[in-house]
C-alpha cells in the first residue's frame, strides 16, 4: 500500500484506479495552499460507488479554486485510499492529523470508514463532515455532521416512505422477503424496515443475511424464488443488487417488486434485470432537484468527468448529491466564520442552516441531523426517475412493477 501524496503538479490527470494517496492540485492564488484530508475506498468492495465520490470532490475543489479558493488561498484535496477498510480508514486520518498536517478533515465513503474517522477527528478536535452515514445514533461526536439527509430515526422514516410509496402503488403487496448484507448500517435499516412491514400488517415470508463482501448469491436467488414474495426488500450496498438479480436471472426468476438499499447506481440502472427496481435518494437529475441553485453547473461538469471516466451512468443521483452537499457544508462553514478553527466551524454549523442543492440542512437535531429528506426512486427506460412523493415527480412518473 502507498498512502504517500503526490506533489501538486504531478497530481494532475491522475486516474481513478491509482492506489497511491492524491493531492488535487491547487490553481487558485494567495497564500499557502489550504489542505483538506481524507480517505476514499478507491479499491475493494465499495470502489464502484467511491469513484462518484472521488470525481465529486476534484470538481468541487476545482470550482472553489476558480473563483479564488477559500480566504483567499486556494484548496488542495489529500486524498488516500482506505481499500474499503474501517481499520485502515482509522490509520489513514491519522496520519492525515499527524504527518500530513492537513488543515481540514472530509468524510470517507460508507459508515465503518466514517466511525473509523470520527474517532480520530474526536480524538484532534476536528471538525467531520461526512456524506454516506447510515446509523445517526452512533454519531456521538458534537463535531460531526451529516450530508446524508435521513433524519434522526432512518429505521423508522426511510422503510416508512418506501412503504407508503408502495402502498400508491398498483399492486400494494402483502408479503414480504427481506434479505440483507451484514454491514452495519445496511443490516441496522433492513431491522428496521422488518419492524415497519409487521406495524402495517404484511407478511415476513423470508429474512435470510449474508456477509458483506459475499458474492455468492445463488442459494439467496433460490429462497427468494420459494417464498414468493410480493415484494423483496434487498440490504444492498454496492453491487450486491447486481450479483443478486445475476443469480436470479440463472434461475428466471423475476421478483414482481424489488428495492435496493445502497446500490452501486450506475451498475444498477444499467443493468436490464434491474427494471422497476426501487431505491431511495436525495437528490436526482430532474426538476425539482435541478431547480437549485448551482446544480445545473455542477451536473454538466459530473456528466463530463464521469463520462471520460466511462462510469455507467454519468448522471448526476443520491451519492453524487450526497457528496457535492458534504464539500458546500463545509464551504459554508470556513466562510461564515472566516477562518479554518474547527470549533468555531462546528458552532457556526450547529446554530445555522447551510444552503446546499439538497435545499437548506439544518443539524440541531439528535446527533447533529435534521430532516429525513429521502425519496423513492426507480429504474424506468434504463435512468433513475423520482416516483414518491408526488411532489418530487417529473413527467408524470408513476411506480410500475414488473
Amino acid at each position: 500500500m502507498n498512502t504517500s501524496t503526490l506533489t501538486r503538479r504531478g497530481a494532475i490527470g491522475f486516474s481513478l484506479g491509482a492506489l497511491a494517496g492524491l493531492s488535487v492540485p491547487a490553481r487558485a492564488q494567495g497564500g499557502a495552499p489550504i489542505r483538506i484530508g481524507s480517505t476514499l475506498a478507491l479499491t475493494g468492495p465499495l470502489s464502484a460507488t467511491a469513484q462518484i465520490h472521488r470525481i465529486v470532490g476534484e470538481i468541487y475543489v476545482e470550482q472553489v479554486n476558480k473563483r479564488g479558493g477559500w480566504l483567499g488561498r486556494p484548496l488542495e484535496w489529500v486524498l488516500k485510499d482506505d481499500q474499503s477498510k474501517p481499520d485502515l480508514a482509522r490509520t489513514l486520518y491519522e496520519q492525515l492529523v499527524t504527518a500530513d498536517k492537513v488543515d481540514l478533515l472530509m468524510g470517507p465513503y460508507a459508515t465503518g470508514a466514517i466511525l473509523s474517522a470520527m474517532g480520530v477527528a474526536q480524538r484532534y478536535g476536528k471538525v467531520l463532515v461526512h456524506h454516506t452515514l447510515g446509523i445517526p445514533s452512533l454519531a456521538k461526536y458534537d463535531m460531526q455532521f451529516p450530508a446524508w439527509s435521513l433524519g434522526s430515526e432512518p429505521a423508522t422514516t426511510v422503510p416508512n416512505t418506501v412503504f407508503d410509496a408502495l402502498a400508491a402503488g398498483p399492486k400494494p403487496p402483502k408479503t414480504v422477503a427481506v434479505v440483507t448484507s451484514k454491514f452495519p448500517s445496511i443490516q441496522f435499516m433492513s431491522a428496521g424496515a422488518r419492524e415497519v412491514l409487521k406495524k402495517r400488517g404484511l407478511n415476513e415470508v423470508l429474512f435470510l443475511e449474508w456477509d458483506f463482501g459475499n458474492r455468492d448469491f445463488g442459494p439467496i436467488a433460490n429462497r427468494i424464488k420459494d417464498a414468493k414474495p410480493d415484494f423483496v426488500w434487498v440490504g444492498a450496498i454496492g453491487l450486491d443488487g447486481n450479483l443478486l438479480l445475476d443469480a436470479m436471472k440463472k434461475i428466471e426468476y423475476v421478483p414482481p417488486q424489488h428495492f435496493y438499499l445502497y446500490p452501486a447506481p450506475g451498475p444498477l440502472v444499467t443493468l436490464p434485470e434491474a427494471k422497476n427496481a426501487l431505491s431511495v435518494t436525495i437528490f436526482e437529475e430532474q426538476p425539482p432537484f435541478t431547480n437549485a441553485p448551482g446544480a445545473a453547473e455542477f451536473i454538466t461538469l459530473y456528466r463530463e468527468r464521469a463520462t471520460k471516466a466511462n462510469l455507467p451512468d454519468p448522471s448526476v443521483e443520491v451519492q453524487a448529491g450526497a457528496s457535492y452537499t458534504a464539500w458546500q457544508i463545509l464551504d459554508a462553514g470556513v466562510a461564515a466564520t472566516k477562518g479554518l478553527d474547527d470549533k468555531a466551524i462546528a458552532a457556526w454549523l450547529r446554530a445555522n442552516r447551510v444552503d446546499t442543492i439538497q435545499g437548506k440542512l439544518r443539524f440541531n437535531g439528535p446527533s447533529n441531523y435534521g430532516d429525513d429528506l429521502m425519496r423513492v426512486k426507480q429504474v424506468q427506460n434504463g435512468r433513475w426517475a423520482v416516483v414518491w412523493p408526488k411532489e418530487f415527480t417529473a413527467g408524470g412518473a408513476k411506480l410500475q412493477t414488473n
